[in-house]
């Protein structure tokens, strides 16, 4: 039994947001069914890299669902669509605002004829205000949101962040939205719309940037390594690689200088509270590092865990999907795709004791259940 096997889904997203969004209620059990156009489907499908002919993006956040290709400007597919709709408990759209309104597909139509639908949209800016009517990517999402200013070394341009994360935190706000939704219904008979943006995700996650500038107003500088509340709290140089350490309460900070041979730090003014240590962190990242440059990452990590202080190497992926960490947990998992056979996947993050989710089945080819689904649904 999983959570969401009672839930259905019209998945109308396309590249990665929406997607993601429906692929975390398609792992709980959902039944998601994902609409797409007639040429070519979802435009993810062309995005490398790619195995067999298939995108690697686009089955990895799409797996668990099935796929029918839907021609909303066509009467009769349409006509379809709306008594899918009929029947459905949660639609996912992720088109530009306005859109939806075109197609005929948008909340106010389409609650008409299913009062308990939760409707989620997430789009670049939110459905209202001066921005909604732009498009938005995530690049876009983190320059705006002030991601972007805070990411790289402290001297020279911002940087763009090499992971999606206002596309994917995007998904997941939409997914927490429509969870909190069918929770609402269950208690009142009705559905609602729900409504996040890529540019609110990535206000969101400026935690520590938002307590800096409503408490000095000031803006956040660059850090580059540093955090701003913490230290030593950052990646610091080893004989053979790079490690992670948080040795910022006043605990660890003398366990870190017991390891690393340099007590007397201890009794250095400049670091004597967590404060300070924030304050004087380039001196402190200077005077440690070349402490940590004797030792490789191993003896270092040992050392440290041995005293209970977090700390861990920097691993590339490769490294991350082979660790026994990440296996134990199960967070690579093969699955079994239509066309290439078994294929691997990331695993669910989220690990529920009595209703756990589950990777059923790989990523739809285009068009695959468009069958199976009408009898399904409509019957």
């Amino acid at each position: 039994m999983t959570s969401l096997s009672h839930i259905k889904v019209l998945d109308l997203t396309s590249h990665l947001s929406g997607p993601y969004c429906a692929m975390i209620l398609a792992d709980h059990g959902a039944d998601v069914v994902k609409i797409e156009s007639p040429n070519g489907g979802d435009q993810l499908r062309k995005t490398p890299p790619f195995q067999d002919g298939e995108s690697a993006p686009f089955m990895l956040w799409n797996r668990n669902k099935r796929s029918m290709v839907m021609d909303l400007k066509n009467a009769e597919d349409h006509k379809t669509v709306l008594k899918m709709i009929e029947v459905a408990d949660v639609l996912i759209e992720n088109f530009k605002p306005g859109t939806a309104k075109r197609l005929g597909i948008d909340y106010e139509t389409v609650s008409a004829i299913n009062s308990k639908l939760i409707y989620c949209s997430i789009s670049g800016f939110g459905q209202t205000g001066p921005y909604s009517p732009r498009g938005g990517f995530d690049l876009i999402a983190c320059g705006m949101s002030g991601l972007m200013s805070i990411n790289g070394p402290p001297e020279g341009p911002p940087y763009r962040i090499p992971m999606p994360v206002s596309d994917v935190c995007g998904g997941m706000n939409g997914a927490i939205g429509i969870l909190m939704a069918l929770v609402a219904r269950d208690q009142t008979g009705f559905g609602q719309h729900v409504d996040t943006s890529l540019f609110e995700a990535g206000i969101s996650l400026g935690v520590y940037e938002a307590a800096n500038v409503f408490a000095t107003g000031q803006v956040p500088e660059r850090l580059g390594q540093a955090h701003r509340g913490s230290a030593p709290y950052q990646l610091f140089t080893t004989s053979d690689g790079f490690m992670t350490i948080g040795g910022a309460q006043d605990s660890f900070w003398r366990g870190t200088c017991k390891i690393l041979g340099c007590e007397h730090l201890l009794n250095d003014e400049r670091f004597s509270s967590k404060a300070d240590r924030v304050e004087n962190n380039a001196q402190l990242v200077e005077e440690l590092g070349e402490y940590f440059i004797q030792c490789t990452t191993k003896e270092l990590c040992e050392a440290f865990e041995a005293e209970g202080i977090p700390a861990g190497p920097v691993m590339n992926h490769v490294e991350v999907f082979n660790d026994p960490q990440t296996l134990h947990r199960k967070m690579v998992v093969e699955t079994q795709h239509s066309k290439l056979g078994k294929t691997k996947t990331i695993g669910v993050p989220v690990k529920l004791s009595k209703t756990p989710a589950s990777i059923r089945k790989g990523a739809p080819l285009l068009g695959e259940h468009n069958q199976e689904v009408l009898s399904d649904w409509l019957k």
